[in-house]
């Protein structure tokens, strides 16, 4: 079990350390392999935060789910067609990317 106020600090330092970059400011780390893509319907800071505390049946079961992965070399040729803004935060030795967040659907009205 993951202690929750380690959580918590995690995702304050996380949170304070993410920036939106361009995909040209990451291809090198992509080109070393470092760079992970997050899935819209995930939580960029909360994923960070896990991975730092070593919840591995959290991200074993991302993983699993297809929802964290390393870029593919189909998604880093369409971020690089037009040079995507992208939600970034290093979590050593990997840099967490998000392109864009999705947003939570509720009930129809």
């Amino acid at each position: 079990m993951i202690n929750e106020k380690i959580l918590a600090s995690l995702r304050n330092e996380l949170n304070e350390q993410t920036a939106q970059m361009r995909w040209s400011e990451l291809e090198r780390f992509f080109a070393s392999g470092s760079v992970i893509s997050v899935a819209g319907e995930l939580d960029l800071i909360d994923v960070g935060a896990r991975i730092a505390a070593d919840d591995k049946d959290s991200v074993l079961g991302w993983m699993n789910a297809g929802l964290i992965r390393k870029v593919t070399d189909e998604q880093a040729g369409s971020w690089h067609a037009d040079d995507t803004l992208l939600w970034a935060v290093v979590v050593k030795p990997w840099i967490l990317v998000q392109h864009r967040r999705q947003q939570p659907t509720g009930p129809a009205q």
